[in-house]
């Protein structure tokens, strides 16, 4: 009988929401706030959304003790982190050696969002002669942003979509996006650096697609094989767990499904106490499985997940129990809570407390900030 048999399978323990809220809420540094230096936190939550340049910066307030926007900002502008797109072709925020060894595993995925995005307006360019041809428009350290890149480019391959030859690049090519880019309230076109000073290969091998998943299930375990493939965007992981399941701990969800988990990952107790935490748009527990009822109901993920974008949410007791709005005028920061399920008069003061804190990192030259319940 195999391994994945009814023999072994008999013998899992079955983890509950509630537990596998709890190994989420550890592993993502919000059960408490760490005393980290931002780099080791990051990698410790693998990577943070960077759709925004100001979202890993709220991510890691709301995960660190006595976080300040100038320690992100130095992190990126020495390039200990790096900004590229990642994970489910999104713009993220990872250490230097995290993304040297996730790009590479990724390239199959991104390959595919660019024969669906931009295949039609690309048929008629070869695009290992585009990725050729970008590589050199960007040697001796260039940078230049997606909209001069695809002019450029478009000058080569006359009547191409200078847009689709841009946005191709970059999901075919390793590329980071430099400081200023990607640092507190700084937008704009994203510029294009070339990231061959990072280390990176041009392929993946058998071995970093494991490790790549073994860094998942530290960041986020214990979780499936769909939640894996839900996280990354990556296809044909069940072999790879396969390969890996004799060094995992594997257990069962309430419908039967195979948890894996690293052998020595932390556990806490399903009754541990969670602090009311206020998470930004796109951050990561929210997206990181197939399965997300380990951390909000269906009805919730539902008025969460509008379409392409995910809100801003509040943590009460590890489950998301709002989402949250910021305004400002001249005078006054407003940040607005819109509950989603019922919230006790304890719980509505705990939250009012970190929004109060919230507003004060964010702005702390607003003469009047207030906190207000939809």
């Amino acid at each position: 009988m195999s391994a994945r048999g009814p023999a072994r399978r008999a013998r899992a323990d079955v983890l509950r929401p509630r537990a596998l809220n709890r190994a989420l809420l550890e592993r993502q540094l919000l059960l408490r706030r760490a005393d980290l230096p931002v780099v080791t936190a990051v990698e410790r939550v693998l990577g943070l959304n960077a759709q925004d340049p100001n979202l890993p910066y709220l991510a890691l307030w709301a995960r660190l003790d006595r976080f300040a926007i100038k320690d992100l900002t130095a992190a990126i502008e020495d390039r200990s982190l790096v900004r590229s797109t990642m994970m489910r072709a999104t713009q993220h925020v990872l250490s230097t050696p995290d993304f040297r060894l996730i790009r590479p595993v990724l390239a199959p995925l991104l390959r595919r969002v660019q024969r669906n995005a931009f295949g039609r307006r690309t048929a008629d360019v070869d695009l290992d002669e585009l990725i050729a041809e970008a590589w050199e428009l960007l040697a001796d350290g260039r940078v230049l942003t997606r909209p001069e890149l695809g002019r450029r480019l478009a000058e080569r391959w006359q009547g191409a979509d200078a847009t689709a030859l841009g946005w191709s690049v970059q999901y075919l090519l390793p590329l980071v996006h430099p400081a200023p880019s990607g640092t507190w309230n700084t937008r704009g076109a994203t510029p294009f650096a070339r990231a061959d000073w990072t280390g990176i290969r041009a392929r993946a091998t058998a071995e970093d697609v494991r490790q790549t998943l073994r860094r998942y299930l530290a960041a986020f375990g214990p979780a499936t094989v769909s939640d894996a493939r839900a996280w990354s965007g990556v296809s044909g992981l069940r072999e790879v767990f396969d390969q890996l399941r004799p060094e995992l701990r594997v257990y069962l969800d309430e419908s039967g499904r195979e948890l894996f988990d690293l052998e020595d990952a932390p556990r806490p107790a399903p009754d541990l106490p969670a602090p009311v935490r206020l998470l930004p748009e796109f951050d990561a527990p929210l997206l990181a499985y197939a399965d997300r009822t380990r951390i909000m109901t269906d009805e919730i993920r539902r008025q969460v997940c509008v379409g392409a974008g995910v809100a801003a949410t509040v943590l009460v007791d590890g489950t998301v129990a709002a989402t949250w709005t910021v305004s400002r005028t001249h005078e006054a920061a407003t940040l607005t809570v819109h509950p989603l399920r019922p919230l006790s008069p304890s719980n509505r003061a705990e939250v009012e407390e970190e929004a109060d804190r919230l507003l004060a990192f964010t702005h702390p030259n607003t003469p009047r900030r207030q906190t207000r319940f939809e």
